[in-house]
């Protein structure tokens, strides 16, 4: 009877084995103290012995898109749908940093922790979930460049017309959360085993962001290819952001179901897998 009493006094129990669909979301909330820790540390040391701090979350998308204004404006002559380039690209980038900065940050989280996770036991869950979280407070940073520059041109040009549909804005902003932090973990899996996967993520990114209407409106896309472009999820979520701002953009409701839709099964592919390899991964790492 005593044993039994006993038992009952621990606040966790650590079993070696669990289902393969048991997500773990209750343990998240449980350890929310943890995950707001995790978020702190990586907002704020990121940048605590540069020069410049946070103000680096204005420079990077700034210098993009001067770049890109340069480049795929004034010399490869691409069309915006009639918005001035300055605030198309930034627009685009905006939303496209967040999922960037996940999938980046997150592709890490077993090779980059593996110290802390062979020492204590906390659900690992924990650190892609706070590095999404910081990185939305970086997403809001930028969302304040971005509206500041909207503000300017909503005033003086007679191209932006925005309207209801920016009121799918947070919707928007989770669809692209929940697809960064699967990619992610899904990634973070693999470099477990596939180091090379780690030298790959950046190049990738990078890659799919040419993919991902972010330097081009939908509608400069041929009729004949433009339904491969939309197969991609980031399409949809980029033109509909764009379409709620700027008034400009190729969306439908079909595109953003289908997208959201994309974004849920990987995000919990991602985590079914991740949830697979911590049980073995300081084997491997």
């Amino acid at each position: 009877m005593q044993d039994k009493e006993h038992d009952e006094d621990w606040s966790l129990v650590i079993k070696p084995q669990s289902k393969l669909l048991n997500f773990h979301f209750k343990d998240l909330w449980t350890y929310r103290d943890l995950v707001i820790m995790f978020v702190r540390r990586d907002f704020f040391a990121l940048y605590k012995q540069t020069i410049l701090g946070p103000l680096w979350f204005f420079v990077q998308p700034i210098l993009t898109t001067i770049m890109f204004t340069v480049v795929f404006g004034n010399i490869a002559n691409i069309g915006t749908d009639g918005i001035p380039r300055i605030l198309f690209y930034l627009a685009g980038l905006t939303i496209w940093n967040y999922f960037a900065e996940c999938v980046t940050a997150t592709s890490e989280t077993f090779v980059k922790n593996a110290n802390i996770f062979g020492k204590v036991y906390f659900p690992r869950l924990v650190m892609p979930v706070s590095v999404v979280i910081s990185n939305l407070m970086k997403f809001g940073v930028q969302l304040v460049l971005f509206l500041s520059v909207y503000a300017y041109f909503l005033f003086t040009s007679d191209n932006i017309h925005p309207n209801s549909t920016i009121l799918l804005f947070p919707l928007l902003v989770v669809n692209m959360g929940l697809l960064g932090l699967g990619t992610g973990m899904t990634i973070s899996a693999l470099t477990t085993k596939y180091r090379d996967l780690r030298f790959l993520v950046t190049f990738g990114v990078q890659l799919l962001m040419y993919a991902s209407a972010i330097i081009y409106p939908l509608s400069e896309v041929p009729e004949q290819y433009r339904w491969i472009v939309e197969l991609n999820p980031i399409v949809p979520i980029v033109e509909a952001f764009k379409y709620g701002f700027l008034g400009k953009g190729t969306i439908s409701v079909a595109s953003l179901v289908q997208s959201f839709s994309i974004s849920i099964v990987i995000f919990l592919v991602g985590v079914v897998i991740f949830n697979k390899v911590e049980k073995t991964f300081m084997d491997t790492v």
